[in-house]
C-alpha cells in the first residue's frame, strides 16, 4: 500500500499548473528553407528561433503553438522565399481575360476576345449557323430586324476579336 507521502506527491503532480508543463523547443531553418524542430541546439549555419510549446488543456482558447520569434545568428542571413502559386488553372485561351471579366461579359450578353466557344454560347445561346474553314470556326446569330452577329474563333476555340454586328441589306 502506498504511503501518505507517495499519495501527496502523486496528488501534487496531478494538480500542477499548465505553465509548469510548458517546454521550449528550437526551430532550426537551413539556408535552403528546411525546418527542424529539436530540443537540442541548431547546427552551424542554421537560423534559430525559440518556440514556447504548451500542452493543450480542455477549455483553453490560447494558441497551442505561438508564432516563432526569429533570432538571427551572426554570419548567416535569412533568405525568405517568394510566394509561388501552384496549380493556378489556365484555360485553353491562355487566361486572356480573368474570371470577373468573363462573368460580367456573359451576364451582359457581350462577346470579348479570349472567351471560349462555351462562354459565347452561355452569353448568346446556341448559334443559328456554324461555319468551319481551315480549323477556324465562325458562329452566326440572327438577331431582330434583319441584323446578325458573327463571332470568329481561332483553332483553339477562342474568340479572335469582338463580335461583328451586321444589318441585312434590303432588296430594291
Amino acid at each position: 500500500m502506498p504511503s501518505s507521502k507517495h499519495l501527496l506527491l502523486l496528488t501534487t503532480l496531478l494538480y500542477l499548473p499548465p505553465k509548469a508543463l510548458a517546454a521550449t523547443i528550437h526551430r532550426c531553418e537551413t539556408a535552403d528553407g528546411r525546418i527542424t524542430f529539436t530540443t537540442m541546439s541548431c547546427r552551424a549555419g542554421e537560423s534559430l528561433s525559440l518556440q514556447d510549446v504548451r500542452p493543450f488543456m480542455p477549455g483553453t482558447i490560447v494558441a497551442v503553438m505561438p508564432e516563432a520569434i526569429p533570432q538571427e545568428i551572426p554570419g548567416t542571413h535569412a533568405r525568405r522565399n517568394e510566394l509561388t502559386v501552384v496549380g493556378q488553372s489556365e484555360d485553353k485561351c491562355g487566361n486572356e481575360i480573368d474570371a470577373k471579366q468573363r462573368r460580367e461579359a456573359i451576364i451582359n450578353q457581350r462577346v470579348v476576345a479570349g472567351m471560349s466557344q462555351q462562354d459565347v454560347e452561355s452569353s448568346l445561346g446556341k448559334p443559328d449557323k456554324i461555319s468551319i474553314r481551315n480549323s477556324a470556326t465562325s458562329y452566326r446569330y440572327d438577331l431582330k430586324r434583319g441584323r446578325s452577329a458573327h463571332v470568329d474563333f481561332d483553332e483553339r476555340g477562342c474568340v479572335k476579336g469582338k463580335a461583328k454586328s451586321q444589318t441585312a441589306k434590303s432588296p430594291r
